[in-house]
């Protein structure tokens, strides 16, 4: 059944994603806590995503489907639609890790945080655990955590709806990060809770390492914009160690 003001939003984003979105649809319908509704926001798919979404969905779930300007301006759509007290954007392929993963955010809800997060798996396309993500949310987190990068997973990163504005479209790949510290930002200091688990199963997408420069080019930016110049140069010279740490295990 809808509520007229759920508790959570559940956003996702898709375009020609018949083949991710199953395990996502899974993830939600398994939910045992229900106060939720599931925005489905589709850039006209021209292969069977709609169809699989209806299959799968929940009673909670709602689609909308046109033309869009990229991932962005979809999540921005979605906002506008949102009704729940707190937003969760579960893009196609993601998934939430456990069935009482709600639950646990609900339970953390109680108190009235500003921004709920927790820690996030990568998993293949067959779902199989691949590793915990090189990043970890801090115990504690505050705009001055994300000056060593984007420590908690964009899909881990619950916000209450009244602090999120809109995405800056200017960002082609890392809006996602910038929208993240305006939300830091604006949120009231210890109104940040860790929920001390895995809540998300990131499916890794195989970006380009084309792509993958382009975003970390374009993250800088946005960190020097931020921090400052010095200090996100110096930041990134220690991000040199953990760099070839990462490339010495993954041989």
């Amino acid at each position: 059944m809808k509520h007229d003001t759920p508790l959570f939003s559940i956003i996702t984003i898709t375009y020609n994603a018949a083949n991710e979105l199953p395990a996502t649809m899974r993830s939600v319908a398994e939910q045992s806590f229900t106060d939720f509704e599931h925005l489905i926001i589709d850039g006209a798919s021209k292969d069977n995503t709609l169809e699989v979404a209806k299959s799968i969905g929940t009673e909670m779930m709602s689609i909308y489907s046109e033309p869009d300007k990229g991932l962005y301006d979809a999540m921005n759509k979605g906002l506008a639609k949102a009704r729940g007290e707190y937003l969760i954007f579960l893009n196609a392929g993601d998934a939430f890790h456990a069935a009482d993963t709600l639950q646990k955010m609900a339970i953390a809800s109680k108190s009235k945080p500003d921004i709920i997060y927790g820690d996030t798996d990568l998993v293949d396309a067959q779902r199989r655990f691949v590793a915990k993500r090189h990043l970890s949310a801090p115990k504690q987190l505050t705009f001055d955590s994300f000056k060593r990068g984007m420590l908690v997973c964009h899909q881990a990163f619950v916000v209450r709806r009244e602090l999120a504005p809109s995405y800056n479209l200017q960002y082609r790949f890392s809006a996602d990060y910038e929208w993240c510290l305006r939300c830091l930002r604006k949120s009231r200091p210890g109104k940040c809770v860790n929920l001390d688990c895995v809540v998300i199963d990131y499916l890794t997408d195989g970006l380009t390492d084309k792509n993958h420069k382009a975003s970390l080019m374009e993250r800088y930016r946005i960190m020097s914009d931020y921090y400052g110049n010095v200090r996100t140069l110096l930041f990134h010279l220690s991000f040199i160690p953990r760099y070839v740490w990462r490339k010495i295990r993954q041989k």
